[in-house]
């Protein structure tokens, strides 16, 4: 079992921001921004290539409802996703980082992205 499922089913704590039936937003624990959360299913889906729509339309609901309970459904938010290992993904169980509560640079530059070829 991963270790958001473990989350999910409360044998592991987490600083819970909003939940319903379906989703689960808590607190990263390495936040990189002011207001970093975790959004996930609680049903285990390993990535986004694995998601159906039907629990994607949920969560475009609930991440804009988590998005608004911290204060930045209006200034603005960074929404993001790793598929798979290669994008660097760690835990596989889809989940959105939702970053904000700042001006968020962009630090993803390559001087030549050949380089990483």
């Amino acid at each position: 079992m991963c270790i958001f499922c473990k989350i999910v089913k409360g044998e592991i704590p987490s600083n819970k921001v909003l939940e319903n039936s379906d989703f689960l937003a808590f607190h990263d624990i390495s936040p990189r921004a002011p207001v970093h959360v975790l959004i996930i299913p609680k049903k285990h889906v390993e990535n986004f290539q694995e998601v159906d729509a039907g629990i994607m339309s949920k969560a475009t609901e609930f991440i804009q409802q988590t998005a608004t309970t911290l204060g930045v459904g209006n200034t603005g938010y960074r929404l993001i996703t790793n598929c798979g290992k290669d994008s660097g993904q760690e835990v596989m169980h889809l989940h959105f980082h939702l970053l904000g509560g700042m001006k968020l640079a962009w630090d993803h530059k390559q001087s030549d992205p050949k380089e990483s070829f």
